[in-house]
């Protein structure tokens, strides 16, 4: 991960990868996306040890992506739910499984695909304008300082 001091660093991509840019962290965030939300779930899907994944998943509780519920008191045991800020992330999870697909592409076609529920139609992530609602390609794209 990166330091955690933006010495020179006025950006805003760096914040987030502060979060989110570990890469169990997004792995995680995937799985829950699947429905995944107990500890033992995750284990059991990701190849991670014990002792990472309770970090990430205390790490991702501080940020506020996800929210620990109980779900059973003798022991005591604990769902992962994605927040509003957790979901957010879709966009972007999204974005780079699409990626994945372009770029580095399995032999046997993708092996998940983001599908509209209701019509099963592929949900594409776009890039649109906020002064006109055109989509919006990277060629037609500035980034630009604001202050």
């Amino acid at each position: 991960m990166l330091k955690r001091t933006y010495d020179g660093q006025d950006c805003n991509i760096a914040r987030s990868l502060e979060v989110v840019g570990e890469r169990w962290t997004l792995l995680i965030v995937r799985s829950a996306f699947l429905g995944i939300n107990r500890f033992d779930g995750f284990l059991s899907t990701l190849d991670i040890a014990r002792n990472v994944l309770a970090t990430r998943l205390a790490r991702l509780v501080e940020n506020g992506l996800m929210e620990k519920i109980p779900y059973q008191e003798k022991p005591v045991r604990y769902e992962y739910r994605l927040t509003p800020k957790g979901n957010d992330l879709a966009r972007a999870v999204i974005a780079l499984m699409q990626w994945g697909d372009r770029h580095l592409p399995n032999e046997g076609g993708p092996p998940r695909q983001a599908q509209h529920i209701g019509c099963e139609g592929l949900v594409q992530s776009q890039l649109h304008c906020t002064e006109c609602a055109r989509e919006v390609h990277t060629e037609e794209v500035a980034v630009r300082r604001t202050r």
